[in-house]
């Protein structure tokens, strides 16, 4: 497994071979269990078997033909049995391979289905540094190239090289069996060295199709970056220096394409010349023995039909094998994702937690985002079940990277952290996080309607909760002007609505979820004076008979508060009340002053 580093998005690699790709990707395509699953893959073999056989009957058939019509005794007869032969042979043809493909299809899309899945539930369990040092355009790029190439492989790996190969060995014995092995040999050097030379050049042609992807990685990333951050580009009027960046991208990736077609001619002419070669010597050796009585005019026809079967799917060698080959590399990125491994994990003895007081507790708890700087330092507090308890201080002081610590989203370098005396590390995460109400300070909403949004704290819970909560949140009157109530889109991040306005959907999302600890990371740092009344009356309410760990900024929004904890470079530096604090006239009582001032 990898080691939990997380660099780019270029940095996604899978070091196993193509053989072990195929091989994994055959798990999918052949899973334990699914009898029906495999059933259906047999008789689609069994489709392609029939198909092919009757490939290289076909021109058996067109030679008795021929050779019917050749004969001046036999011209007056109509050979009606070879004609409906002909046809028949050519209806199961074109039925075995409609068949084949009917069956297979439902293999691919559950196949790419069952991949794509997994992929998007493992990006789900890595941690949140894995996303940060992530760039989204990328990683969906990632994906998408992905699951698109395990459909590539699937059809042309099964259906175009194994069955071409299939029936390039029944041609050989044909032509040996039914003329001679002169031909036979002919057909096996000249695809010998097709193949030779398809490989060596396409090997060669890889290096820009890989600079292509990078820069059109490069490319989306930068446009979706560019389209989310949309208010901010207009902010500085940087419009032109967007146009610039994306087109720079582009023009790299402009030129790495125009390097792969060039070399792609070459391989096309190569090819072409190998074909044309081996197609004249074959014709000539047939005429040849046309010439001499040997052959007849049909063995001619039948060469001739031989070679165009042949010849016609080796011209999508040289693409379908650099294809492939990309294909599997698209696909060893993709299961890169699922070789990261994640520190944050359940463990194998870990217990779904069911709370029954809601206590907190930090012991000894020191933590960094890199080993050289230290955001908590020996952090030990005690937050009693029912209780307020308010964290102020400066910006950088670790206010919020406790509360991601309480949600694991971190571990702790050292020290533990507890809920009801239980260490969260022993709970399952889920358990955990199902048991904590967030309202973050910055509210992402999906780009869906309101009611989406606002149902996403629990959708499980009735109409009925979902109205209580819009009523708590102060949302009921803002909602009844919109013209389509609950159903109005939000925009891509809830750019549609106010900071206000997304502050009161992730009040009423915690509200749904009718948590047990609630934590409120600095929750009504978007409202406005009037507003922050109202919704303040709703939180507390809320807080009522509830755990709850406050991060705060408007040190207004805390006097109430059972224990106001003022962090300084990630330790204790002051514990009390609002009142008790203010007297101590500490580092507390100058952000009172400060505020109180700036309001004025």
């Amino acid at each position: 497994m990898r080691p939990t580093s997380y660099a780019d998005d270029n940095s996604i690699e899978y070091d196993k071979p193509g053989m072990e790709i195929i091989r994994i990707l055959l798990g999918y395509i052949w899973p334990k269990g699914k009898r029906g699953f495999k059933v259906r893959i047999v008789l689609a073999l069994i489709c392609l078997i029939l198909a092919k056989l009757c490939s290289v009957y076909l021109p058996i058939v067109y030679k008795q033909l021929v050779d019917h019509f050749s004969d001046k005794a036999l011209v007056m007869v109509l050979p009606v049995a070879l004609i409906t032969s002909y046809g028949a042979v050519k209806i199961s043809q074109s039925l075995f391979k409609e068949l084949r493909d009917l069956l297979f299809v439902r293999v691919t899309q559950s196949t790419r289905r069952s991949v794509a899945l997994e992929v998007f539930q493992h990006l789900h369990s890595l941690p949140l540094q894995f996303h940060l040092d992530r760039q989204t355009g990328g990683l969906s790029r990632v994906i998408e190239r992905g699951t698109g190439a395990i459909r590539f492989v699937m059809s042309f790996l099964i259906f175009n090289i194994g069955p071409t190969l299939f029936e390039l060995a029944l041609v050989v014995f044909a032509m040996s069996y039914l003329l001679d092995v002169s031909f036979a040999l002919i057909i096996v050097v000249t695809v010998a060295l097709y193949i030779a030379l398809t490989v060596s050049v396409t090997e060669w042609r890889l290096k820009y199709r890989r600079e292509m992807n990078k820069q059109d990685n490069q490319a989306n990333t930068k446009a979706i970056d560019s389209l989310l951050n949309f208010e901010t580009v207009k902010y500085f009027g940087n419009e032109r220096f967007e146009f610039d960046r994306y087109d720079q991208s582009l023009k790299f990736y402009e030129n790495a394409a125009v390097k792969s077609q060039g070399s792609l001619l070459v391989l096309n002419a190569g090819q072409q010349l190998i074909i044309g070669l081996g197609t004249i010597a074959i014709l000539v050796l047939a005429a040849k023995g046309v010439t001499e009585g040997r052959y007849t005019v049909g063995d001619f026809v039948m060469v001739n039909t031989y070679m165009l079967q042949l010849f016609i799917p080796l011209n999508f060698l040289g693409f379908v094998y650099r294809e492939i080959k990309q294909s599997l590399l698209d696909m060893g990125r993709m299961f890169g994702i699922l070789e990261e491994v994640s520190s944050i994990k359940d463990t194998p003895d870990a217990k779904s937690l069911e709370i029954q007081h809601g206590s907190i507790e930090f012991k000894a708890v020191s933590f960094g985002y890199s080993s050289d700087r230290k955001i908590i330092e020996d952090f030990t507090l005690t937050i009693p079940e029912g209780k307020t308890f308010a964290i102020v201080g400066a910006s950088g002081g670790g206010k919020s990277t406790l509360f991601r610590l309480l949600m694991r989203f971190y571990d702790s370098d050292s020290g533990e952290i507890l809920v009801d005396g239980i260490s969260i590390k022993s709970m399952t995460i889920a358990s955990l996080r199902a048991a904590l109400g967030v309202v973050p300070q910055d509210t992402v909403l999906f780009n869906d309607t309101l009611g989406f949004n606002i149902r996403y704290g629990d959708p499980s819970k009735s109409e009925e909760k979902v109205r209580e909560a819009i009523r708590a949140a102060q949302l009921e009157e803002f909602i009844a002007r919109l013209p389509k109530g609950l159903d109005t889109t939000v925009g891509e991040r809830g750019l549609k609505l106010s900071g206000g306005e997304k502050q009161r959907v992730a009040i009423a999302r915690a509200i749904l979820r009718d948590p047990k600890i609630l934590i409120l990371d600095e929750a009504t740092s978007s409202l406005d004076s009037k507003t922050e009344t109202v919704i303040q009356s709703a939180l507390n309410q809320l807080m009522k008979h509830r755990t709850s760990l406050v991060i705060a900024h408007r040190l207004s929004t805390i006097v109430d508060a059972d224990q106001i904890i003022v962090l300084k470079d990630g330790k204790i530096f002051e514990q009390g009340t609002h009142q008790e604090l203010i007297s101590q006239k500490g580092l507390y009582q100058d952000l009172w002053e400060q505020q109180r001032q700036e309001q004025d």
